[in-house]
């Protein structure tokens, strides 16, 4: 292939052999160069592999001559560095509702960022287990169909799935729902659509892989600032602070009067913009807004007698109430 054309086709052809077969460990001479073109049906002189990887750099491409462990070019800087994919991969696999098929796809397609030799490595080092992966193959067509509604401002259409325990075993219901969508959040290994179901005054949570059949609805979706206390904008960071496992509630100021030895447990939970208030030499306290719900005290109960509520007072009083319920059970 001649011509100007057969110059730019070659350009994209080097670009990707750079890509996907060089890196630090492996660079390649100009002869190999020219040998993986061959495979293309590509040819090109040696003068001319130099001039196009000139232009690479000069694009933007970080290709580096060197002559250890032997003389030739290999590309330095990629999209993603191997830590990074490594860290993506494993958060793809440890996703529960990615569903098996998705997770090969796309950690694949984060390999394919590296050179081979760096994928390989990828790919011995990632397991994915098929215990914790859902099966809705959906999911991304939810996610892509929420996403449209939140932009656009419109209603979203759904078929909701819940498991119960029926006379012959485990069952699943399905409830047909219209909501109005606010923000997506991942939370607890789930992946969340945070909404209002328009039959009621709040906010509730869908998990994304329970969902079937979702599509954008006709209709606006109603505005958050009437089931919430964001107006401007629904800032799903804050609320995601504000919600323990998912649970929705009152959004009251709590007070907790805390262990030291809890402190790092309690800042990855609230962040470190709470003020801290040191209560002698073992404790601390602090103030922080938070959703009154079940899942708030079992947050609370986890850590035993490390933590006292302090206030609001039917906070505390629910706490020591599940304390009852728990310590009854073990008395019979």
């Amino acid at each position: 292939m001649g011509g100007t054309k057969g110059q730019k086709i070659r350009l994209l052809y080097l670009a990707d052999i750079f890509r996907k077969y060089t890196d630090e460990e492996h660079p390649l001479s100009s002869a190999a160069l020219i040998e993986k073109l061959e495979e293309y049906g590509i040819s090109a002189e040696r003068k001319a592999i130099y001039d196009d990887i000139s232009v690479l750099c000069e694009y933007g491409l970080d290709i580096i001559k060197t002559r250890v462990p032997y003389s030739g070019f290999y590309l330095s800087e990629r999209e993603f560095e191997i830590p990074e994919i490594y860290l993506l991969s494993d958060a793809v696999q440890a996703a529960s509702f990615i569903s098996r098929k998705k997770t090969v796809d796309m950690i694949e397609k984060l390999e394919k960022m590296l050179s081979r030799s760096q994928a390989k490595s990828v790919s011995r080092s990632v397991y994915i287990d098929n215990r914790n992966k859902c099966s809705n193959e959906e999911i991304f067509y939810n996610i892509d169909a929420a996403t449209r509604a939140i932009e656009n401002g419109k209603k979203l259409s759904l078929t909701y799935c819940r498991r119960e325990i029926g006379e012959a075993g485990i069952v699943t219901q399905e409830k047909k729902m219209i909501v109005s969508p606010y923000g997506l959040l991942w939370s607890g290994n789930h992946y969340y659509l945070v909404c209002n179901n328009e039959k009621y005054d709040n906010l509730m949570h869908l998990r994304l892989d329970r969902m079937k059949k979702v599509s954008v609805a006709e209709g606006d979706l109603r505005h958050f600032s009437e089931v919430s206390e964001y107006k401007n904008y629904f800032d799903i960071a804050d609320y995601a602070q504000k919600t323990f496992n998912m649970f929705g509630g009152e959004l009251k100021n709590i007070t907790l009067l805390c262990d030291n030895a809890i402190l790092e447990q309690i800042i990855d939970r609230f962040t470190d913009k709470i003020s801290i208030r040191r209560e002698g030499e073992e404790r601390f306290s602090f103030t922080a807004k938070a959703l009154i719900s079940d899942g708030l005290i079992d947050f609370i109960m986890q850590f035993s007698d490390a933590v006292e509520v302090i206030a609001p007072a039917d906070v505390r009083e629910m706490v020591q109430k599940k304390a009852e319920r728990i310590w009854k059970k073990y008395q019979k």
